[in-house]
């Protein structure tokens, strides 16, 4: 191509399409699709085919927003539900959809996992309090200032929408009610202390029963009890009854402490003498089966030596009589007086309690005490004769013993 062709900068530029040749191929193709042809013979560049043309693509347009007004999507934990000209039609799960726009069909969107709570008895916070319904007579014929909330679910989308009008305030309602009748049954130190639980249980039950029973597609979650206890105007008379409550309980926890710990002694004390009583019991009756014994045993030594087993059973008596006495009395042969040895005396004069012994050597002779060595000389005699009588007494008893 020759470089001073007049045309060859235009058919080689890089510029921008012409925009009038664009809008006569959109208007082409559109009257193509129409089956007919806008505008004048030359391709329908004259400004009344192309308004005319954009008249056809309009409803087109409005079509296809119409059909796309149709899709919807269902989150998890979703349900939606299909109206037909207000009639249910079905329910579908999570995920895109689509159904008629509207107004042939319309979709709602219900979801089933939120948790909703009712506030019975205050507003937001507990101090905002609702006295008509918070207020409720118990069984004692007590009031009692009562606040809880209520957690639900819902268990079907269709009952929840179309069985009731006011499907919230139906909850609201049936736990009114439900806690009411609870409250109405039972005592007012059982409501404010030791029942709360229980109450908030049973209140559940007879809330979902009342809920099933008018089809709502409600599941009660949990009944929780915020506040319990006596009106205002009665605090302080209340306060003083649980005191004075908390001190009997206190001085009963006191008896029965005292009583767990003397009661065990006293049991363990008449265990004890019951033992004891039963030991002596045991030991009289084997001491008195021994004595008989030997008193059969005597009795047969008797009836071969009557007179030697006399004496025997004499002198046994005599030992056994002067053993506990203090006082020794000695008898000397071929005299007349009879000696006597004050050791009680003697052992109080020694003090400390400890008896004097008087040791013998090996000659014969008497040692007295340094207590007793101050003696006369009298006394040191007697001492020493008492020696000599006992070693005479034992040489008489073994001559009779053989």
């Amino acid at each position: 191509m020759a470089w001073n062709d007049p045309d060859w900068g235009k058919k080689n530029s890089g510029g921008p399409p012409d925009l009038d040749e664009l809008w006569r191929r959109f208007n082409q193709k559109l009257n193509g699709l129409f089956g007919g042809k806008l505008g004048g013979g030359n391709g329908g560049a004259m400004p009344g085919g192309k308004f005319s043309a954009s008249l056809g693509f309009i409803p087109l347009l409005v079509a296809l927003i119409w059909l796309g007004s149709g899709f919807y999507i269902v989150n998890a934990g979703e349900r939606g539900v299909v109206l037909r000209f207000g009639k249910f039609v079905e329910t579908t799960q999570p995920g895109p959809r689509w159904h008629l726009p509207y107004p042939i069909e319309s979709a709602e969107v219900v979801n089933l996992q939120q948790v909703r709570t009712v506030e019975v008895g205050y507003r937001a916070n507990v101090k905002s309090k609702v006295l008509k319904e918070s207020l409720m007579l118990t069984d004692d014929e007590n009031i009692i200032d009562i606040q809880f909330a209520v957690q639900y679910l819902l268990k079907s989308p269709e009952d929840y929408l179309f069985n009731n009008r006011s499907p919230d305030d139906a909850v609201h309602q049936a736990a009114e009610t439900a806690i009411r009748e609870i409250v109405g049954k039972s005592k007012m130190d059982f409501v404010l202390y030791e029942g709360r639980s229980e109450i908030a249980a049973r209140s559940a039950k007879l809330m979902q029963e009342i809920l099933d029973r008018y089809k709502t597609g409600i599941s009660i979650s949990k009944v929780t009890m915020q506040n319990a206890q006596p009106p205002e105007q009665v605090q302080a008379a209340f306060d003083d009854a649980v005191k004075a409550g908390q001190d009997r309980e206190r001085a009963k926890n006191e008896g029965q402490a005292y009583a767990n710990d003397v009661i065990p002694r006293a049991r363990g004390a008449a265990s004890r003498l019951l033992q004891e009583a039963d030991g002596y019991k045991q030991r009289v009756i084997v001491s008195a089966q021994g004595d008989a014994s030997r008193f059969k045993q005597i009795l047969v030594e008797y009836s071969k030596a009557p007179k030697v087993t006399r004496d025997r059973m004499y002198l046994d008596a005599m030992q056994q009589v002067l053993t506990n006495s203090s006082k020794v009395l000695v008898d000397q042969k071929g005299g007349n007086s009879l000696l006597y040895l004050p050791l009680d005396k003697l052992i109080q004069a020694t003090g400390a309690g400890a008896a004097p012994t008087v040791p013998e050597t090996a000659s014969g002779t008497v040692r007295m005490p340094a207590a007793i060595s101050n003696e006369t000389p009298p006394q040191a005699e007697r001492l020493e004769g008492t020696s000599r009588s006992r070693d005479a007494f034992r040489s008489r008893e073994r001559e009779v013993r053989q």
